[in-house]
């Protein structure tokens, strides 16, 4: 290849490199976090491209890969259109409405209970019954009172029936799942979907909601004060430390159940999970400090203990209890780390390779409570500085590609400087003294 080629290209590839750290300054910068009751930059870019990946079958591919794959996939997807459309005056929600109800209707097929048994209480399972029905309130939710959809109403109101029915009967207020095992996040969405009927409807479940208050404060993980993370399925005792990946969600849905309790866990959780690794960007521990465990697939792995998962769902949870410093760090951090290709229609991260990640990010990115006001929250103690190290880094980047380029010029003066005698020549056109 001739030199001159080759010099174009190392030119171009350092050309490259150098926007690419550029546009990294840029994303840390530019506040990519909105405020709660305004649209976030680039969602609905987002939920184009996620639309567009399932339609081509995302769904199926993310049940491969996950448990719950389809189902998360397409719930957080109509969720997330849920909180676009409440942005809207009710005359303009038509699309959101539109496509959370196709969502909704992809949970309540085959494919969508095919993880989950139908012998349970409530049937197919806590986990199942009440992200449907947390999805199908917030449908309502974008119809005006007086002009609902009859069938949907009473879809509602029946299926609310049968999980208040179920927590009623229950010793432990965790629910199972999968038969014979419980996970107290999926409790707690089910108890925020009756919080969000009361919202709606004549309020019927405050009871039962108070109950399963008292039992869960009675049953959290004795090390961490916080709700655990898995629980005997018959009387609910802690079985599993509190990890990062149910307690970002958990956070999230306890404001609009009970907005004291949801502060005091919020508070732990954040003093125990959000770190800085490195001094690089906040990010969220899967285990509290001081405790190791293995990652799994909800997990992800695990560099310095920390959980890319959780990471990004705990910006929903700081969004709902009014924590704008924490949420918008960890969005600029995702602007970065999360390698997002934009365009005119879309937007996607990681290249969108991982369609339910560009889910969850949206769905975080547009939390506020449903059924509650955002508490005050006292806000974390986050300075803009967090940012240094990482732009620091990317200053590094995009000056590398140029060094070889600098010493080259540096030698070509120091070898001009030995043949004229040490004697610096002037600039050309200037006399000499």
């Amino acid at each position: 290849m001739p030199r001159r080629t080759l010099w174009w290209l190392r030119r171009l590839s350092a050309v490259v490199v150098s926007l690419c750290a550029l546009a990294g300054a840029v994303r840390l910068v530019v506040p990519a976090s909105a405020a709660v009751d305004d649209e976030p930059p680039g969602v609905l870019r987002q939920l184009a491209f996620i639309r567009s990946a399932l339609d081509d079958g995302a769904g199926d591919e993310a049940q491969r890969q996950f448990p719950e794959g389809y189902f998360f996939l397409h719930a957080l997807y109509g969720l997330s259109w849920v909180e676009a459309g409440m942005r809207e005056p009710p005359a303009e929600r038509s699309r959101a409405l539109r496509e959370a109800r196709w969502a909704l209707d992809r949970l309540d097929s085959p494919s969508g209970r095919a993880p989950f048994a139908a012998d349970l209480v409530p049937s197919y399972g806590v986990f199942y019954r009440g992200w449907s029905n947390w999805l199908r309130g917030g449908v309502l939710s974008l119809q005006p009172d007086g002009r609902r959809d009859p069938a949907e109403l009473r879809r509602f109101v029946s299926d609310s029936a049968a999980l208040g029915a179920a927590f009623d009967a229950s010793e432990s207020p965790f629910l199972t799942a999968y038969p014979g095992q419980a996970w107290p996040v999926d409790s707690t969405v089910a108890i925020a979907s009756l919080r969000l009927h009361d919202t709606l409807l004549p309020a019927r479940y405050a009871d039962t909601v108070e109950r399963w208050l008292r039992g869960a404060r009675e049953r959290l993980d004795p090390r961490t004060g916080l709700l655990p993370h898995r629980a005997d399925p018959d009387t609910g005792a802690p079985a599993e430390v509190a990890r990062g990946t149910s307690q970002s969600i958990i956070q999230r849905f306890l404001v609009d159940i009970d907005p004291e309790f949801a502060e005091e866990q919020y508070l732990r959780f954040r003093e125990r999970y959000v770190v800085f690794p490195l001094a690089l960007g906040p990010a969220v521990r899967e285990y509290p400090e001081g405790v190791d465990g293995p990652a799994d697939v909800d997990s992800g792995p695990l560099p310095l203990g920390v959980s890319l998962s959780a990471s990004v769902v705990t910006l929903g949870a700081a969004r709902v209890h009014g924590d704008a410093a924490l949420a918008g760090a960890l969005a600029s951090f995702s602007e970065v780390a999360g390698l997002p290709l934009d365009t005119p229609w879309t937007k996607r991260y990681a290249f969108g390779l991982l369609p339910i990640g560009d889910a969850f990010l949206a769905w975080s990115k547009t939390a506020r409570p449903w059924a509650a006001e955002t508490p005050s929250t006292p806000p974390s103690d986050i300075s803009w500085w967090w940012r240094a190290p990482l732009l620091s880094i990317l200053a590094v980047l995009g000056l590398v590609p140029w060094l070889p380029a600098l010493v080259r010029r540096l030698r070509r003066a120091v070898s001009r400087r030995r043949r004229t005698g040490g004697r610096v020549p002037l600039p050309r056109g200037l006399p000499d003294a």
